[in-house]
């Protein structure tokens, strides 16, 4: 789905999505291979631009970085058809579903993966569950329009994701950094995560946008109606969504790029479980939407909310509780470092098999369910 695109969609191959994305669109991999290029030459050539970036901070995320988010997700909000959102709570099987795997199967999975790959290296194997237990609520929106999946759905999802995260975060980092190892007989660790710094991360990078997003439909449609809202307002704001997203790539390179630089094999050790781990969930994600007969553009949303993670939590927690310079706080930016190049190809897997394992009934709605037009 082109980010400058109309909320209008209509049932058909991925192919034939493909080629009606604007060149833009189409040649998506292509600007955020070169965003992460342009961070790292940036880092690497411009003096104190990492004392420039974390001089001012929202939480503890840079202020440029939490502005490149929030210019990300208010596009993508502002196309969420509200009124229509509230029917997603009465979908048990997704809701039930994502909620299985969002705080039950994705957290152990991570777990698991963690001590499989890095057995030696503590701090960066409870960087990354801190990485498994910060479920996503900002990139995952622009990952599930690309791939057309279904908007309020991710909208619900996301806003799900965030209360949870609010009430079981802190339960959680226990259970899995100290009461499972020490069950285990393995080494535990200890943390106390910020219950503000948690609060701070869900209010301010969804909150503020989901409540921009809300009020230029409502005042747009208000003003002027549905259709002239669809047709001329979002593709106008649309773009910025795109915008949002490389400045944010850029800028997360550029900070981590010496970082990253100097540190390539370890690095690579915390890049392979992730890798695996995004795909894994992905895949388990679509399969799961497929056999419960979701219809595809519910299915890719539910995975797409399953493998996406919160990075801007997980970073503000691991700098937070360990200290910028931290191995955990590492683990914490590698998890985007990784997730944005693997999850835009994983946009294009979705598209792939919308064409080929769903049927144009399954992609136009799933089967016994009132559905708005996409």
């Amino acid at each position: 789905m082109s980010t400058t695109q109309t909320a209008a969609r209509k049932p058909e191959g991925g192919a034939a999505v493909v080629g009606r994305l604007s060149a833009v669109d189409r040649l998506l991999p292509v600007w955020i291979i070169a965003a992460m290029a342009l961070g790292l030459l940036l880092g690497g050539l411009v003096p104190g631009l990492n004392s420039w970036l974390e001089a001012v901070k929202v939480g503890d995320v840079s202020l440029p970085i939490a502005v490149g988010l929030l210019v990300m997700m208010y596009p993508v909000l502002a196309k969420v058809r509200y009124d229509q959102a509230g029917s997603v709570l009465t979908d048990r099987r997704l809701m039930v579903t994502s909620l299985v795997i969002n705080w039950f199967l994705a957290p152990a999975f991570m777990f698991g993966l963690a001590w499989i790959f890095l057995p030696d290296l503590p701090e960066y194997r409870t960087g990354l569950i801190i990485v498994g237990l910060a479920r996503c609520i900002a990139m995952v929106m622009i990952w599930n329009d690309l791939a057309c999946g279904d908007r309020e759905s991710a909208a619900v999802l996301v806003f799900v994701n965030s209360v949870f995260q609010v009430i079981a975060f802190g339960g959680l980092g226990w259970f899995y950094l100290q009461w499972l190892p020490a069950l285990l007989g393995l080494p535990t660790t200890s943390a106390n995560f910020s219950f503000l710094a948690i609060t701070a991360s869900v209010v301010v990078f969804l909150g503020i946008p989901l409540l921009a997003g809300f009020l230029t439909r409502w005042l747009g449609e208000r003003a002027k109606g549905r259709d002239w809202y669809e047709a001329y307002m979002l593709p106008r704001i649309g773009p910025w969504a795109l915008y949002g997203l490389l400045f944010t790539i850029t800028l997360l390179f550029a900070l981590q790029g010496g970082t990253i630089m100097a540190r390539p094999l370890d690095v690579l050790r915390i890049a392979l479980p992730l890798l695996v781990y995004f795909l894994v969930v992905f895949g388990a994600g679509i399969a799961m939407g497929k056999w419960l007969n979701l219809g595809y553009a519910k299915t890719v949303t539910l995975a797409f909310t399953a493998a996406g993670n919160n990075f801007e939590l997980a970073i503000a927690v691991a700098i937070g509780t360990f200290g910028v310079t931290s191995g955990q706080a590492l683990a914490g930016v590698v998890g985007p470092l990784i997730e944005v190049p693997v999850l835009v190809a994983l946009v294009y897997v979705a598209l792939w098999a919308r064409k080929r394992y769903f049927t144009p009934a399954m992609i136009a709605a799933p089967p016994m369910e009132e559905k708005h037009d996409h």
